[in-house]
């Protein structure tokens, strides 16, 4: 079966950032609703070195045929070198939930 819904997760290191972002895949259509979430610390490593630094996530809701451009915009307007993004699909949820997104994107 294939999946018909994506969330796309990603994290910018500041709240101006994702909301550049967000803005643009709703205002592009490609994503219903962005959620961005408070600041949270992530640890990780970069370059052989552990790092800890702030950073916003963004939970992006979207049709799993937007997910190349939702890429393409994310990998434009991404401060970072190679930016988190992980699509993870979404086969169960509310039918009217699942309508509005397909409403509110390009079909």
């Amino acid at each position: 079966m294939e999946t018909e819904f994506l969330l796309v997760v990603t994290t910018c290191p500041d709240e101006a950032s994702a909301k550049l972002i967000a803005r643009q895949l709703v205002t592009a259509k490609l994503a219903a609703c962005v959620q961005i979430s408070s600041s949270m610390t992530s640890v990780y490593e970069w370059q052989g070195e552990v790092c800890e630094e702030t950073e916003f996530g963004l939970h992006i809701k979207c049709l799993a045929q937007h997910f190349d451009a939702i890429q393409a915009a994310v990998l434009t307007l991404h401060p970072y070198d190679v930016p988190e993004l992980i699509a993870v699909p979404v086969t169960l949820g509310l039918p009217a939930y699942f309508d509005w997104i397909k409403e509110t994107t390009l079909s």
